[in-house]
């Protein structure tokens, strides 16, 4: 069974980005694979000081240990001012390097309240996950205009559900080849 590391990549409690996120998680589950949700907004907040670079706290060992053993990354990207949150950011800049990406698949899901769904936010990130070796997963999924994406039941509409689920398919079957 393959391990799916779900980031939300924001720290923004409450964010539409941990929907989203939640929401893959299960069609993940439903696709029989083992889906991790890591959150931003549940960081913990002693990684936010200055030394972090040469003294990680405990708090910070199970992120990255969820990030060293999965089989692939799904990264749930809003843009925020043209580009990916800080957080995620700085959350990437604490991962071990080469390790942690390196030959990993991984494949993004962009969110905006604007017409672009986070094309500017998903490329910058690919662009850093290229960096760091990663193999990019190329079928990428786009939601613009996230707040009219759910019904009145606080559910994705189906047709996105099924855009997302499609995604989770291909790229289950791009790692199981990238890993045989």
């Amino acid at each position: 069974m393959k391990k799916i590391v779900i980031v939300a990549g924001t720290n923004r409690s409450g964010s539409r980005s941990s929907f989203v996120a939640s929401c893959i998680h299960k069609i993940y589950e439903e696709l029989g694979a083992n889906p991790e949700l890591l959150d931003l907004a549940n960081l913990p907040v002693d990684i936010f000081r200055p030394d972090i670079y040469e003294n990680k706290p405990p708090s910070l060992q199970p992120w990255l240990e969820s990030v060293l053993s999965s089989n692939g990354l799904v990264v749930v990207v809003p843009e925020y001012n043209g580009s990916f949150p800080g957080a995620l950011k700085y959350f990437i800049d604490l991962l071990p390097f080469p390790e942690s990406f390196e030959h990993k698949p991984v494949c993004f899901v962009g969110i905006a309240s604007g017409g672009w769904g986070a094309l500017r936010a998903v490329e910058h990130l690919q662009g850093v996950f290229g960096y760091r070796y990663a193999h990019i997963f190329p079928r990428r999924v786009f939601l613009p205009q996230i707040s009219h994406s759910i019904d009145e039941n606080g559910s994705l509409k189906p047709d996105l559900f099924a855009r997302l689920k499609d995604q989770a398919q291909g790229f289950l079957e791009f790692i199981q080849k990238i890993q045989s």
